[in-house]
């Protein structure tokens, strides 16, 4: 990795430097208050129709999970993003936002997962109950930014290891960077900012996979263009991106993502971040149909649960 990344933290907590910082408390009222524009969603879509991925692969083999959950295999290698079998992305079992698709991967009938990559502490990308249920499968290693560890370690989850902005860890197959990401971390009413946010690049030695995780659009994609060559795969967020005025400092909508794609030079990307759970105002798939209605790039994909795509050297 080349060169270092802005400051980001003032000592107590992380800021994204030079960008917006995420709403407050009295701007989520605003928006919860003004809810008459959120359009409605099903409450369920059964339209998944289960896959088995392989136990390894030696090319490069991504299955779209759900929301932002990816099962990348590489040269030998599994690796899980941000997962989440759960069926509300909440602190409690009764209420938050709920799981309006299947998971299109059953859990038992995933391979070996060799390493997690974790990309921030909210609940729709760290749920508890579903890691606590790989840390029973054994043999996995937990990949968190900055400040994210005492979560797993409080459940026995690990072994875990933590990393900034520019830092890089080796697991099993692959040497794990860390990179900036314009989001914000919360698990609870006082702890704001009191962890970090990143996206990850995945190194394998064959070509580089870019997990941008959970972001808004910002100069972050032109750091990591100019601090790694063009990724082989993106995994780009597109949904949670209404109302604007509210969510544009934490989260990109497909106008973006498609520029995204391009700064970072990408040979493929694959969209996340949609099609699940319903966390803004734009309808469940309404992210995928903007995309498509933007004449997204051939090279910019759109996979439903439990997809794969196939990526031979």
């Amino acid at each position: 990795m080349k060169g270092s990344y802005p400051k980001h933290f003032d000592g107590e907590r992380f800021f994204n430097p030079g960008a917006p910082q995420a709403r407050g408390f009295s701007d989520v009222l605003k928006w919860q208050l003004s809810g008459s524009h959120r359009q409605r969603s099903p409450e369920f879509i059964d339209d998944v129709n289960p896959s088995v991925p392989p136990q390894q692969v030696e090319d490069l083999r991504i299955t779209l999970v759900n929301h932002s959950t990816v099962l990348v295999q590489q040269s030998g290698s599994n690796i899980l993003t941000d997962p989440i079998w759960s069926q509300r992305a909440s602190p409690i079992t009764w209420a938050g936002p709920k799981r309006r698709r299947a998971p299109g991967v059953k859990f038992g009938d995933l391979p070996p997962i060799h390493t997690v990559l974790l990309s921030h502490n909210h609940y729709d990308h760290l749920d508890i109950a579903t890691l606590e249920r790989l840390a029973a499968r054994g043999k996995s290693t937990y990949i968190v930014p900055q400040g994210v560890s005492p979560v797993l370690k409080s459940k026995g989850i690990g072994p875990v290891y933590e990393l900034d902005w520019g830092e890089s860890g080796r697991v099993e197959g692959a040497t794990i960077h860390c990179v900036p990401a314009m989001h914000f971390s919360a698990r609870g009413l006082t702890d704001r900012n009191r962890t970090l946010w990143c996206g990850y690049m995945i190194d394998s030695g064959n070509g580089l996979v870019y997990y941008a995780g959970d972001t808004g659009f910002g100069e972050q994609f032109q750091w990591i263009h100019e601090r790694f060559e063009a990724p082989r795969l993106a995994l780009l967020p597109i949904g949670a991106y209404e109302p604007r005025w509210f969510m544009s400092p934490i989260h990109m909508g497909p106008d973006e993502a498609v520029r995204a794609h391009g700064i970072i030079g990408a040979r493929t990307s694959i969209a996340i971040h949609h099609g699940t759970f319903q966390l803004a105002d734009e309808a469940l798939d309404t992210p995928k149909h903007d995309l498509a209605a933007l004449g997204q790039p051939a090279s910019f994909v759109v996979l439903a649960n439990g997809e794969a795509l196939h990526l031979a050297w």
